[in-house]
């Protein structure tokens, strides 16, 4: 017999490969952290009520492999389950959540479970905040589907959500409310250095939303995650794609797997040069060898080795002088010296969105700060 593993996300993925005689079996586990009642929810007809694997690996295989109690992202009651017990109220409040992003999806549905009534107010057109924007890095497209997942527990629940502009002082005043969530998330940090506002400056979440504003030569400040994901985004020839349709054959060709299985191991020649859709520069203040220190430990060498294989240059030990339309001024290891880019993209962390803490405590109302 043969049992099909990794990344078997679905229900209908499972089933087509049984049905195409390509596997005898199937064998889940990341899924099944995500999800526990992943096979009693296919069994009964409701797979799309499945809170699915992003295969991020940041709490199972990250933990496992660092000596920390396995559990999971997207279910961080997973191997807690003691810690996550979710009882029914005393009694029913009226509660509003300020953001639609992770952390608000989850106390809305949290609260809405316990026999609250909850009201979710986002400001943008669609819930979903940063992971809006993880999905369209490509390898993070699945993160649409925790998107999608939370998206049908509020509609299961009840739970009024208020999309296109963000509550107002007059929506908490005349809402009737007992409590307050605010979690509205974090804003990108803006760079200090003259010429900041230039106009070849974006943000990351500018660059990630509209990739086709960005020009053919880009330098991006900062090696983080973000600044690695938009390395990634900016340097991908398609961008993000379908993950039900994968590109298999590109995606072999490029990790040197030979589908004909005629040569040894099934590992062709090593391909170390990349198709890539511009010319980028990864820019640190940190030193050159600690590039790629702070990403996953089972995800993040493939992360590194992406944008090394398309071209991306890493440059450390940098001090930001000046913007202006000459380029981005820096200097590297102490030596001056000009970028002639179109586009910067700045990826320096992030701050806090709290704005509206402010004025959900002038109501004299219990506030909870989360998230962010």
């Amino acid at each position: 017999p043969v049992v099909a593993s990794n990344r078997i996300n679905t229900p209908e993925q499972a089933e087509q490969l049984i049905a195409d005689g390509q596997a005898d079996m199937v064998s889940l586990a990341r899924p099944l952290l995500a999800d526990p009642d992943f096979v009693s929810k296919t069994a009964s007809g409701a797979s799309s009520s499945i809170n699915t694997c992003i295969g991020c690996n940041q709490a199972c295989l990250d933990n496992a492999f660092t000596g920390r109690l396995t559990t999971c992202m997207v279910n961080p009651a997973a191997c807690r389950q003691a810690e996550f017990e979710i009882a029914p109220a005393a009694k029913g409040k009226r509660i509003a959540v300020l953001g639609g992003g992770p952390a608000g999806l989850a106390c809305a549905v949290t609260a809405a479970k316990r026999g609250h009534k909850v009201a979710l107010f986002e400001a943008d057109i669609e819930i979903g905040g940063q992971f809006n924007l993880a999905r369209r890095i490509p390898g993070k497209e699945d993160y649409a589907e925790t998107i999608r997942y939370f998206k049908n527990r509020l509609d299961e629940l009840d739970v009024e959500v208020r999309y296109g502009r963000p509550a107002s002082l007059a929506d908490l005043e005349s809402g009737g409310f007992d409590e307050i969530v605010v979690a509205t998330g974090v804003h990108p940090r803006r760079l200090d250095i003259p010429g900041a506002d230039h106009p070849s400056v974006m943000t990351y979440v500018e660059a990630i939303t509209n990739p086709a504003d960005v020009g053919t030569e880009v330098a991006i400040i900062g090696a983080g995650g973000i600044g690695f994901d938009v390395a990634a985004l900016l340097s991908h020839p398609q961008g993000a794609h379908d993950p039900s349709q994968p590109d298999i054959e590109r995606f072999s060709s490029e990790w040197g797997i030979d589908l004909s299985y005629t040569q040894p191991g099934a590992l062709l020649a090593a391909n170390h040069k990349w198709p890539s859709a511009r010319k980028v520069h990864l820019l640190q203040r940190k030193a050159r060898d600690s590039f790629g220190a702070g990403l996953s430990k089972t995800r993040g060498w493939a992360n590194f080795l992406e944008v090394m294989f398309r071209g991306v240059t890493m440059t450390g030990d940098v001090t930001y002088l000046k913007i202006d339309d000459a380029g981005l001024h820096i200097e590297a290891g102490g030596k001056p010296q000009t970028l002639k880019v179109d586009t910067i993209v700045v990826c320096a962390g992030q701050e806090p969105a709290d704005d509206a803490l402010s004025f959900a405590r002038s109501l004299g109302k219990p506030v909870h700060a989360i998230g962010g």
